[in-house]
């Protein structure tokens, strides 16, 4: 095989390197189809040929190799893993094999050495093209990761304030029911406030089903979260849904002290609380909503009801229900530094209740004192 067929394997491979850095881009991923056919050429012509080579034939060899990286560099960036790792070690023994054909008569250490010499450029393209493949798939990955939390808050939305406006919608119904009789002219109040109740609700779903089935991933600006501002007209709307009186105890000056997060998950909490009334407590005549300061530089916020503890299901039952319910909450409240507990609590009567308090730290940076 003569210096001439080391040219013109040497002339492919070079234009497969031109193609691979001009080429289309939908194309780069069958680069290894051409980086396994130029490597074996370049393996066939350094082993296939009188040793040693002329001094034009070296020339050529050392851009066959050059070219031999820039494919290299194309396939580790491009190509499938599988591909790009059997392909890649294929030219990189190319790579590191070719000067057997400089060589006229090396011993053992002295190929060893050459091989090991130029296996380091190969594997300098390997990295060159592996290390923004390594970037990008970390890239995606963090996104899918953003994407699924924000899939998952929304879906919590969809549990938290969804049935909160669908259990005011039963109760309101429920008031209707028993007025109609006695009372003809509460059932268009009572309709008015269903009506209203169950476009909220629509609202939200549609507001969380957009986002969970959004393909492209685009972007949906979020709403702002409520926050403690809110609670009057939560309270107002639970107690104008049926025969349970609600009433707000709200101190300004614990509700200045609280981080926006802390406001958004206290919001949560009180609308968590109200709608468990109505499912789990539906004997309850009085509810009672508090945010006050508490001890040691913290802020509590707490949903009570009348009814009886004795027979409600515990809090470790209600923790149970899949990550949402008091489960979901709790993860919102401790995201944001805060502690969550449920369960019975006597009043100064010796009456024992049901309490639901959630206890956040002060914000330093919305303290005015």
């Amino acid at each position: 095989m003569s210096s001439t067929s080391t040219a013109i394997a040497a002339v492919c491979t070079l234009g497969a390197a031109v193609w691979a850095m001009l080429g289309p881009r939908r194309l780069r991923h069958r680069l290894a189809g051409l980086l396994a056919a130029a490597a074996v050429l370049s393996l066939v012509t350094s082993f296939a040929q009188p040793r040693p080579v002329p001094e034009e034939a070296a020339l050529w060899k050392l851009i066959e190799v050059a070219a031999l990286l820039v494919l290299l560099r194309g396939v580790a960036r491009w190509s499938p893993i599988r591909a790009a790792v059997s392909v890649g070690c294929l030219a990189a023994a190319a790579c590191a094999l070719w000067p057997v054909s400089v060589l006229e008569t090396p011993s053992w250490l002295e190929g060893a050495g050459a091989a090991a010499f130029w296996m380091l450029p190969a594997l300098a393209a390997a990295a060159l093209g592996g290390y923004p493949r390594w970037q990008a798939h970390r890239t995606d990955e963090a996104v899918a990761q953003a994407r699924r939390r924000q899939q998952l808050d929304l879906a919590r939305d969809l549990h938290d304030f969804v049935a909160h406006e669908v259990s005011a919608i039963v109760a309101q119904a429920q008031a209707a029911r028993f007025v109609a009789d006695t009372d003809p002219a509460q059932a268009p109040r009572s309709l008015e406030r269903i009506e209203r109740a169950g476009l909220n609700a629509l609202a939200l779903m549609d507001r969380t089903i957009q986002m969970l089935h959004d393909a492209d991933g685009r972007a949906i600006p979020a709403a702002p979260a409520p926050g403690i501002n809110g609670l009057p007209s939560i309270v107002e709307q639970f107690g104008s849904a049926g025969t349970t009186t609600c009433h707000l105890d709200l101190d300004p000056a614990a509700a200045a002290l609280l981080s926006p997060q802390a406001q958004a998950a206290g919001y949560r909490m009180v609308v968590e609380g109200l709608t468990n009334v109505r499912r789990h407590a539906v004997n309850a005549k009085a509810v009672s909503v508090a945010v006050w300061c508490g001890t040691a530089d913290t802020v509590e916020v707490a949903v009570r009801n009348d009814a009886p503890a004795t027979g409600r299901r515990s809090r470790g039952a209600a923790a149970r229900r899949g990550g949402h319910g008091l489960a979901g909450l709790r993860d919102h409240i401790v995201a944001v530094g805060g502690t969550l507990t449920a369960g019975p609590h006597t009043d100064d009567n010796g009456n024992a209740h049901w309490r639901l308090t959630a206890t956040f730290p002060s914000s330093p940076a919305r303290d005015d004192t």
